[in-house]
């Protein structure tokens, strides 16, 4: 093995291993055995909504790396499947040079035109221009020896591809079983954040309702963008043609389908799995992670936000669609469904926009 392909095995197994603490490390809620006294038992509405929120967090956090993790074995797959058709390619070209080096030794024994035996046509990665070249081929074909080193080249490429074959697919195994560890920290996540939302008693449901609604109304007091001043009533949507209108609508199209982590469609959706699809709907495909939409994009900022840009959240692990009226339409979390919301509910990272 060559010492960059070792190399890059070695970042490899960094990188898979960076995943896996990333995951292993979200910190775990801390509650008493079964039987033990209900989530708020001892806890103020408040106390709960952050317990609640921390959970979902996390999922959300982990569900960014599912997803992520998802787009790069996919894209290996891509890489896997041209690299084994290079191989095939090159086989190909190593068994025909085997075979015209032993008919232009023996057309060379019997005294014939070595131009006879057609390696012109091989010796180019361009069969079409080999013609052109075919002083080029004839001088080399005097000499056989010429052709045992483009036998020997063919072959150290094909070691090499072969190689890099072997290596891209331990990468691929490695991602695919951090996918399942991800995918188990995931659902314990959320099963947990279910089991505190179920054991709540039918009146502290209703505060916590009335203290999402009173969070809203601040969260539009405080946006910043187009149209702020408090003057967003969070009831209406700025009219925008084109691609931008199109993933707008599409989007808007979804509310009330149910948020799934890993989802991109069509009967539930991610955070960004709701942006991407929208925006590829639009006729302009955008990186399916927020994370990569918020690297691959073009940056603007919050002043100059418009409909369809897409407002990033967080540490990048959340993303919305800009509709106007200081107002968002996002997947927001596990048991909720695709909704809109105040775009200043959640902190703010930045503001990219698709199509330029």
């Amino acid at each position: 093995m060559n010492v960059s392909t070792r190399g890059r095995r070695l970042r490899s197994r960094a990188a898979t291993a960076a995943f896996v603490c990333a995951i292993a490390l979200l910190p775990g809620p801390s509650y008493g055995a079964p039987g033990a006294p209900g989530p708020g038992a001892d806890k103020s509405i408040e106390d709960i909504q952050k317990e609640l929120n921390g959970l979902y967090r996390q999922a959300e956090v982990a569900t960014e790396a599912y997803d992520t993790a998802d787009v790069k074995a996919a894209e290996q797959e891509k890489r896997l499947a041209s690299l084994h058709k290079d191989l095939g390619r090159t086989e190909d070209r190593l068994d025909d040079l085997h075979d015209l080096a032993g008919a232009a030794a023996r057309t060379q024994y019997r005294g014939g035109n070595l131009d006879s035996t057609g390696i012109q046509l091989l010796l180019g990665d361009h069969p079409d221009h080999a013609l052109d070249d075919a002083a080029q081929a004839r001088q080399a074909l005097r000499n056989l020896v010429t052709v045992s080193e483009i036998q020997k080249t063919a072959r150290a490429e094909l070691d090499r591809q072969t190689d890099d074959a072997a290596a891209k697919l331990a990468e691929l195994r490695n991602t695919r079983a951090d996918k399942a560890e991800a995918k188990r920290k995931i659902e314990a996540r959320i099963a947990e954040a279910e089991r505190i939302e179920a054991g709540l008693k039918q009146e502290q449901t209703r505060e916590l309702a009335q203290l999402e609604k009173e969070q809203a109304q601040q969260a539009r007091s405080r946006w910043t963008g187009p149209g702020s001043g408090g003057t967003g009533s969070g009831g209406g949507r700025t009219k925008v043609s084109g691609a931008a209108g199109k993933a707008v609508d599409f989007a808007l199209a979804q509310i009330g389908k149910p948020y799934v982590w890993g989802a991109v469609g069509p009967s539930s959706y991610d955070c960004s799995g709701l942006t991407s699809t929208a925006w590829a709907a639009a006729g302009h495909p955008i990186p399916r992670t927020s994370q990569a939409q918020w690297q691959g994009l073009t940056r603007v900022s919050l002043d100059s936000v418009r409909p369809g840009d897409l407002i990033i959240y967080y540490d990048a692990t959340h993303v919305g669609m800009y509709i106007g009226d200081g107002q968002i339409v996002h997947a927001p979390r596990p048991g909720r469904t695709v909704t809109t919301a105040p775009a200043a509910s959640m902190p703010i990272l930045g503001v990219v926009r698709p199509g330029i």
